[in-house]
């Protein structure tokens, strides 16, 4: 299945059924008079997070998704059949964005979480309905309420628990591949990973979901790479793993990039808690190790890691490290009950 976390959708409800105006004519009934029904409700357009959805490739080949239309009423009293609700199933992590892009209408976070982008129209009246006293063959009948109509974007965010951040061959989907199930694919070569990788990782009998992110560059807020349209995966994760390739020509630079991107694409994201960590430290001496650890805790790396997905040196500690920052920032966020709001 293609990955695809960008899509703009077209919507369009069901208007209301108009109201019937009707009489009766029927021999042998002593009394007639209006039995206008009224119109039934037109469809609403609902977009629910469900389970087992990881891509919006779905509304890549269809976008448009228009609701049906109110029955009419009908004489005899009857009134026009209501329809049902179109239902958008997205993966769970999917923001509703208005048409510029900018404006949040929703971020479904949970499985069942629905929003109503369009309200179904409600059927018009009958004549019967406006049969009184004074006015006891009314010939007149409501129309039905008109549909709502709007296009919206659909942007995922894939929630996982931790993110691996690096230049691209820092040695990232290696990681990903000796932690975890997931297969991401594994070249010399930059950019080998196109899409964002999810993989269950597990540390002393505990397990969780660590995304791994294609490689970033220097000026990938501004567009530049592919790195910038993933970016935002990470924002969810309560800790990210900075790999910095210790066998590459200046690690220390290499480290200020992705520093320099993160805060370039969000303040909030150059915040969020970090542990930097030395790869491929098998294809290097012992002093060279020493030596890179110093240098980048010279210039803002706190307690940096050294670790080879190869060998698998350093593995388990990293690993323990990020499930302590998960513990961490799932605690802190017990303590806040702010309900969701679409």
């Amino acid at each position: 299945m293609k990955f695809l976390d960008l899509a703009r959708v077209h919507l369009r409800s069901g208007a209301g059924g108009p109201g019937c105006i009707s009489f009766r004519r029927e021999k042998f009934i002593e009394y007639g008079g209006p039995d206008g029904g009224d119109g039934g409700r037109g469809g609403d357009v609902i977009v629910e997070a469900v389970e087992g959805l990881n891509t919006l490739i779905d509304y890549r080949y269809r976008q448009h998704f228009y609701a049906q239309n109110g029955e009419h009423g009908m004489g005899k009293q009857r009134s026009g059949a209501s329809r049902d609700a179109v239902v958008l199933k997205v993966p769970v992590g999917t923001e509703i964005l208005e048409e510029d892009q900018e404006t949040v209408i929703a971020d479904l976070t949970e499985v069942g979480q629905q929003v109503l982008l369009c309200k179904g129209g409600n059927g018009g009246f009958g004549n019967l309905h406006f049969k009184t006293a004074t006015n006891q063959a009314p010939r007149r009948a409501n129309p039905g309420q008109p549909a709502v109509e709007r296009t919206v974007w659909l942007r995922l965010k894939l929630i996982a628990d931790a993110g691996l951040v690096g230049l691209p061959n820092a040695g990232k989907s290696t990681f990903l591949s000796a932690v975890s199930n997931a297969r991401p694919k594994i070249a010399d070569y930059p950019f080998t990973t196109l899409v964002p990788n999810l993989g269950v990782v597990g540390v002393d009998g505990r397990e969780f979901v660590m995304a791994d992110i294609p490689g970033l560059i220097e000026g990938a807020h501004e567009g530049r790479g592919i790195g910038d349209r993933f970016l935002g995966h990470v924002e969810r994760c309560s800790a990210l793993l900075h790999l910095v390739d210790i066998t590459a020509e200046n690690p220390i630079e290499d480290y200020k990039v992705i520093c320099g991107e993160l805060e370039a694409y969000a303040e909030e994201l150059a915040q969020k808690p970090r542990i930097v960590a030395l790869s491929k430290i098998d294809a290097v001496p012992a002093e060279d190790i020493a030596f890179w650890r110093e240098e980048l805790q010279a210039v803002g790396a706190t307690d940096v890691l050294a670790l080879s997905a190869a060998s698998g040196q350093g593995i388990e500690d990293a690993l323990r490290r990020i499930m302590a920052q998960i513990d961490a920032d799932r605690d802190s966020g017990k303590d806040e009950d702010e309900p969701w709001r679409p």
